[in-house]
């Protein structure tokens, strides 16, 4: 069976809410199945990696400070990640990394900070930080091919708009924008989100679409994942949706 190589940017810089926990639990969940996991971290002013040698990239979130900090150098790496993204590689991205890889960020006080423009929404903070979207969040996801009822924790002033495929519907919470009924951004190899948390350790069936979509990449033969005893992450999930959808 193959490896499945990940490469975690900024991993120093962009961690708000424990999201290099989702990391871990990638690591752990192909552990348990005997798939070996190699998780490679890349920084400003690391050696220029080989994004297509690798199966997932990962961005975590990070304050209005830190994607002014990374921006140039995350530019600079924007045609090895388009290369990455066309062939196929998958890219998991959370609040700051959400954004990034939009057309570009507006702060609360005007300034532009510029996105990859991989894909075509844009996000613009609110002149005021006080009007925050803070809280817990549920949303309805079809990834996976079947009903999924995803629960994390938000915490963004920025408004992301024109997103033309969400990764759910939201029923609590605020999700792209304030009050809005989508949140998040997907493709068959993109998962863009602002949901922290970390998001996996709450969401297994999110963690093994990931995985399943990594180890069968490039090969021939497709393979299955065994499943594992989710049985924990799935009654704390439950309390959490009987506590915000059931009020």
């Amino acid at each position: 069976m193959k490896t499945i190589k990940i490469l975690h940017m900024y991993a120093d810089m962009l961690d708000l809410y424990g999201d290099s926990g989702n990391m871990e639990i990638l690591n752990y969940r192909c552990r348990m199945r005997g798939i070996e996991c190699r998780i490679d971290k890349y920084s400003i002013d690391s050696e220029m990696p080989d994004f297509s040698s690798y199966d997932l990239i990962y961005i975590g979130g990070g304050a209005d400070l830190e994607q002014q900090h990374i921006s140039a150098d995350l530019l600079k790496c924007r045609d090895g990640i388009v290369k990455a993204y066309n062939e196929g590689v998958f890219l998991f991205l959370i609040c700051g990394g959400y954004q990034l890889m939009g057309r570009y960020y507006r702060d609360a006080d005007g300034n532009e900070i510029p996105g990859l423009g991989l894909f075509d929404y844009f996000t613009i903070a609110p002149s005021s930080r006080k009007m925050r979207c803070i809280g817990n969040i549920v949303i309805r996801t079809m990834v996976t091919g079947e009903t999924v009822d995803v629960v994390g924790f938000e915490n963004h002033g920025g408004q992301t708009q024109e997103v033309k495929t969400p990764f759910g519907e939201v029923l609590y919470g605020n999700g792209n924008c304030s009050k809005s009924s989508a949140e998040g951004y997907f493709e068959k190899n993109v998962i863009a989100t602002y949901l922290h948390g970390p998001l996996l350790s709450k969401n297994p069936e999110i963690s093994d679409y990931m995985i399943s979509y990594c180890i069968n990449r490039g090969v021939t033969k497709s393979v299955e994942l065994s499943v594992l005893d989710d049985r924990l992450e799935k009654d704390c999930r439950k309390v959490m949706l009987d506590r915000l959808l059931n009020k």
